[in-house]
């Protein structure tokens, strides 16, 4: 069909047109409508289908990890359950309040026991940390070098724990002077427990106005 016999036709009258030129409006008229449906309509729902499997790939991971935790938790619950018996087991290291004189004693009577002179022994100020106290004890002690070695050595194998920090050694004469702080630390009872988780609680309250 040639172009004049194009510019022949009545747009009025396309019922009457040849096979051809039906079929391209009518190929047009699709397109047009393909176009439409998916500018307007396709579109959105394509974005919102890719959406939603964003969603889905994260909450199969989530579930994946989710599962993965659920497997494992009876080992999670065993590490705990050991984790508390080791806590427990070094808890018992810790002497109580009342215990605290005593543990001292054990201190004086390590250095007297090796032969040691105490030019200072002064228990200072407690530190108390979470769930225990720290006491610090300043130590100035005259012997000659064997003796403090045994003496340190003998803090060391004391049943509860003791440790000695900034260690200075000087002389005096034949003798060497040990000054250090040595650091014992006891565990809170559970009035002590109560009043700093009041305490935490207080202050963790907004002011009012």
């Amino acid at each position: 069909m040639t172009l004049e016999e194009l510019r022949r036709l009545d747009p009025k009258k396309i019922g009457s047109w040849p096979v051809l030129p039906k079929l391209g409006v009518l190929l047009v008229a699709l397109l047009l409508i393909v176009f439409a449906s998916y500018w307007f309509d396709w579109q959105h729902q394509a974005d919102a289908i890719n959406t939603e499997k964003q969603k889905e790939a994260q909450l199969r991971t989530t579930f994946l990890e989710k599962k993965k935790l659920a497997v494992d938790l009876p080992a999670y619950r065993k590490q705990l359950e050991d984790i508390e018996k080791q806590f427990g087991a070094l808890l018992k290291q810790l002497p109580g309040k009342a215990e605290i004189d005593a543990l001292l004693i054990d201190i004086n009577q390590a250095g007297l026991g090796r032969g040691l002179q105490f030019e200072l022994f002064r228990p200072g100020t407690e530190t108390v940390r979470d769930f225990y106290a720290e006491l610090p004890i300043a130590l100035k002690i005259t012997g000659n070098y064997h003796d403090i070695g045994a003496f340190a050595s003998d803090i060391g194998k004391l049943s509860r724990i003791v440790t000695l920090n900034d260690i200075a050694i000087s002389s005096a004469k034949d003798l060497l002077v040990l000054d250090t702080t040595a650091k014992t630390f006891r565990y809170l009872d559970d009035s002590e427990l109560a009043q700093r988780r009041r305490a935490a609680a207080a202050k963790s309250k907004p002011a009012r106005r």
